[in-house]
């Protein structure tokens, strides 16, 4: 019997520098919610060079324009404390995350952290020659993804021709945000948009967190026969308690995730019974390492795991991920990318290039270059 073959050692990778930018990109379908109008996607390009010769890309997506030179900053500053420092992802967090202890990792120095991690990770997968799926241990496979561009507080008309437009390449679901002036209209934009894709598309809603208790029991109230798939933070995120008394009420399932800094925070959240479901964010809840900590989380309490935003990574994590279900898909950051990610009659596609498939179209990046 032949032995089997000896696994391939690599040389360990170290740090030796960050490349940081700083971009502006146009959303192609302008979205307004509760909490304003996005325009545009500010995006903090990181790119961690190694000795080795290897780099790790990835970006994060900064909210607004006010938050993206904090973030490079914060990334610019946190480069002395892991130069030299091996690209091994759990000993970076723990050295980092002790670093920052008494400040707390959320806010702009979670955000750099995660975009760090995931760089990392980027890299090791690179220097393997492996897609960041099979590093992980699995194995690149379709993902059913929902479109979540657009369809933002648009009114019903304009809603209904938006989501006609998203469902068209093929998307088995899309999402409606509501918060309008009161109930009966986010009823209104509901019917307007089944009417306008059929009922063989599925409906995911979210608040963004517009709503107080008691008026988020009375919306629900009114959109619990409009077949909605799930509906997102009603309430503000941090109010577990509250939004467990909204999901005890109402027959329609919760979702929340988005906004959970870290998988402690999670853990609260999933030990008050406030969700149905969980779609961690591959940024907030701390880059790939966080991930497969909060996909344990979602395992052992059995709530299916989606993805919020990052869906080039995300699809990579998902296809790990024990409860998978969900993955977001936004095309936010596709202007910036050489190849973006593949989505094909709504199932998202990753190939075997490695690492996570991030590689700038430079071109694009040079023109929306913040200064």
């Amino acid at each position: 019997m032949t032995p089997p073959a000896a696994p391939v050692s690599l040389p360990p990778l170290h740090i030796r520098d960050l490349r940081l930018r700083g971009v502006h990109v146009p959303l192609r379908l302008p979205l307004q919610t509760s909490s304003g109008t996005v325009m545009l996607a500010p995006l903090a390009l990181i790119d961690l060079l190694t000795d080795e010769g290897v780099t790790g890309s990835t970006y994060l997506f900064c909210y607004t324009p006010l938050a993206l030179k904090p973030v490079l900053q914060t990334l610019a500053n946190l480069l002395p404390l892991i130069r030299g420092d091996a690209v091994s992802p759990f000993d970076l967090d723990r050295k980092l995350q002790r670093q920052f202890r008494l400040l707390g990792a959320k806010g702009v120095v979670g955000m750099a952290l995660a975009g760090l991690d995931m760089a990392a990770w980027d890299a090791l997968a690179r220097a393997q020659g492996v897609p960041l799926v099979r590093l992980l241990g699995g194995a690149p496979r379709a993902i059913p993804a929902y479109n979540s561009c657009g369809l933002g507080l648009i009114g019903p008309a304009r809603a209904a021709a938006e989501a006609e437009s998203l469902a068209a390449p093929g998307f088995p679901a899309i999402k409606v945000r509501l918060g309008y002036a009161d109930a009966r209209a986010d009823v209104e934009v509901v019917r307007a948009v089944r009417r306008s894709v059929g009922d063989g598309v599925l409906l995911m809603s979210d608040y963004n967190q517009g709503l107080s208790v008691a008026e988020a029991r009375l919306r629900l109230h009114a959109l619990r026969d409009e077949g909605l798939h799930w509906v997102e933070e009603p309430t503000l995120a941090d109010d577990h308690a509250g939004h467990a008394e909204i999901r005890r009420k109402t027959a329609l399932r919760i979702q929340m995730g988005e906004n959970w800094w870290g998988p402690h925070e999670m853990s609260r959240c999933i030990a008050t019974g406030a969700s149905d479901l969980c779609m961690p964010d591959a940024m907030k809840i701390g880059g790939v390492t966080g991930w497969q900590r909060a996909a344990a989380l979602a395992d052992a309490a059995g709530l299916p795991m989606s993805s919020h935003l990052f869906p080039e990574v995300s699809a990579h994590l998902l296809a790990v991920t024990p409860t998978c279900d969900w993955l977001e898909y936004v095309d936010w950051a596709e202007p910036v990318l050489q190849q973006p990610l593949q989505v094909v009659a709504g199932q998202a596609t990753m190939n075997d290039r490695p690492g996570s498939g991030i590689e700038w179209n430079e071109e694009a990046v040079e023109r929306l270059l913040v200064n």
